[in-house]
């Protein structure tokens, strides 16, 4: 049993050196939770240091800041593209989905899983948001979730980015009410 903890506590050792390699001299988080304990402002620090572009992955989607933070990120030149889940963003509710959509933010709706759970943000290709974080109202100020921006972890941003992709090209458009 003891040669076993061993080979498995070294394994361990080696895959979590090798993960560290992986990632820039300069990687580095932030972390925030809810209610009321920095999630949000995690979130929109990560927005507003957008430069090139930003890529939403979202369930629920409701939240006004997060939403009017996008639209301002987009106005600067940032391109901003969402996707989120079909159910949890359509029907007669006006989301944040449906607002992107209306200012011109590309905004797809992917409905083939039974829920899209995903909630992350690649920011400039090289930055990560993730968390259990719902962008929405009550995530912020009622619920206890969790929110992490790695920052400078373009591999990790790579992965991310291809499964954002893949939720997007299985997507509906939503376009413009107005």
């Amino acid at each position: 049993m003891r040669k076993i903890l061993f080979a498995l506590t070294l394994a361990l050792l080696s895959a979590a050196s090798q993960a560290a390699e992986t990632f820039p001299a300069d990687a580095a988080y932030d972390v925030g939770f809810s209610p009321n304990r920095g999630a949000l402002e995690i979130i929109l620090k990560g927005i507003e240091s957008a430069k090139e572009s930003i890529l939403v992955a979202a369930y629920s989607f409701t939240s006004k800041p997060i939403s009017t933070a996008l639209l301002a990120a987009q106005r600067r030149g940032v391109d901003v593209r969402v996707v989120a889940d079909g159910k949890a963003n359509s029907g007669n509710n006006y989301t944040a989905v449906t607002f992107l959509a209306n200012q011109g933010v590309p905004v797809r709706l992917n409905g083939r899983h039974t829920i899209n759970h995903s909630k992350f943000m690649v920011i400039d290709g090289r930055h990560v948001e993730t968390g259990s974080f719902n962008y929405t109202s009550a995530a912020a100020k009622k619920n206890a979730e969790n929110v992490l921006i790695l920052w400078n972890v373009k591999p990790l941003a790579d992965q991310y980015t291809a499964e954002w992709k893949r939720l997007w090209d299985g997507a509906t458009p939503v376009e413009k009410a107005y």
